[in-house]
């Protein structure tokens, strides 16, 4: 029998530990990784976290040692990436015109930042935030200090990377049409605990505000915002969201909306190829609904269960969305869904005024979300009560005194 091929296009975390899964599995066949970065497969959260800010090594953020790959008989292929897939073939075709035929394929193409499309949005000056080489310029640009920057965005890459900035020693103003930061992703109640938190640490906000140009010569040194105001800037964080890399999915006849359309096994419409990570919008059976969660979580857990699917194993990925974040003095956790719509109550436990506490997003009664701050080991906790799909009651969910497991 030939041997049994399988293809990973994208070389981030996801299809990273998909290929150290198929390995661990048993996966005797070929396994060719292809990843457009010249770096090897790393973690993004320390882009905007400890390598950003200075406190860790670049090696820290890599999935891998080194020789892992060679050692476990992958074949990672950097500075290449899959320009086209032949689903009637079973090939893919790589950057560098090599046809490779494939017996299953994995799509973990990841997301790209939306930009800015505004007058100035060429000069330099003007960062995005994305990959290694993206973090160690705005590292460089940011180190020295004394630096006006200016971060449009209030969602969690913009206030990681203004706290950041001001942990560097800058000026920092936060440019947001929505009227607290990081709306979106849990509402209005705790956005407002984030707007205070970069205040007290010296970050001008400026809500409800979107940014409608840059001036410079050349180098950016004023952003325009919406309202007609100039902020001058010497240096532009731009964290807008992201977009999915589905494009080559959809040249490939593959279901597209707002991602990969998978199941919850993390299957296309094409059985033999799956997705994972920022790019695949799943089904969830615990949400019963699609969706699309870009998180570090996501990539780490959905890289592995698309690599058992592959395999053939029975997989259902019901892994919560997951979240963390350090600002300042400032951890938490999130798990679950809580964005606007999503829930009709907050109940707290814990010292607010205090920042240690933990938040519970709740939809009529069941607990939908938590986010734990500067509280620690009680994630499972909290997931457990979001799975249980239990109505629990609020007075005794805000009570320190009842234990979590309890209410689940």
């Amino acid at each position: 029998m030939p041997e049994e091929t399988f293809v990973i296009a994208g070389a981030g975390l996801a299809g990273a530990k998909a290929a150290e899964t198929l390995r661990e599995e048993g996966f005797a066949g070929r396994v060719l990784l292809v990843g457009e970065e010249i770096e090897r497969p790393y973690e993004r959260p320390p882009l905007s976290k400890g390598f950003l800010l200075d406190k860790e090594p670049r090696d820290k953020a890599h999935v891998h040692e080194a020789d892992w790959y060679d050692k476990h008989d992958v074949e990672l292929r950097a500075g290449t990436s899959v320009a086209a897939v032949d689903r009637g073939a079973h090939q893919v075709r790589l950057s560098t015109d090599e046809p490779v035929a494939y017996d299953k394929l994995l799509l973990a193409t990841g997301a790209s930042p939306r930009r800015l499309d505004v007058p100035g949005s060429k000069l330099q000056g003007i960062h995005y935030l994305r990959t290694m080489a993206d973090s160690a310029a705005l590292k460089q640009a940011l180190a020295p200090g004394g630096r006006r920057v200016v971060v449009a965005g209030a969602g969690w890459i913009g206030l990681e990377t203004a706290a950041a900035a001001r942990a560097h020693g800058n000026e920092v103003t936060v440019i947001e049409p929505e009227p607290v930061p990081l709306h979106a992703a849990m509402g209005p109640e705790l956005g407002g605990m984030f707007a205070d938190l970069h205040r007290e640490h010296g970050v001008v906000l400026r809500m409800d505000e979107g940014v409608a140009g840059f001036w410079g010569a050349g180098q950016v040194s004023a952003v325009v915002t919406s309202g007609g105001a100039e902020v001058p800037a010497d240096v532009v964080i731009v964290g807008i969201g992201v977009r999915p890399n589905s494009g080559l999915a959809e040249a490939a006849g593959l279901e597209v909306s707002d991602g990969i359309l998978v199941d919850q096994s993390l299957r296309t419409s094409d059985p033999d190829i799956y997705a994972a990570g920022d790019v695949a919008n799943a089904y969830h059976p615990l949400l019963g609904r699609r969706i699309r969660v870009e998180h570090w979580a996501n990539a780490l857990n959905g890289g592995p269960a698309a690599a058992r699917a592959m395999l053939g194993r029975d997989v259902v990925h019901d892994q919560l969305p997951y979240f963390f974040s350090d600002q300042y003095d400032l951890g938490m956790e999130m798990s679950g869904v809580a964005a606007p719509g999503e829930y009709d109550e907050v109940v707290y436990r814990g010292d607010v005024p205090g920042r240690e506490f933990i938040a519970f997003w709740l939809s009529g009664g069941r607990v939908v979300a938590g986010m734990n701050v500067n509280v620690w080991d009680v994630t499972g906790d909290v997931q457990a009560l979001i799975r249980s799909e239990r109505p629990v009651d609020a007075a005794r969910l805000a009570d320190p005194g009842v234990p979590l497991a309890d209410l689940a």
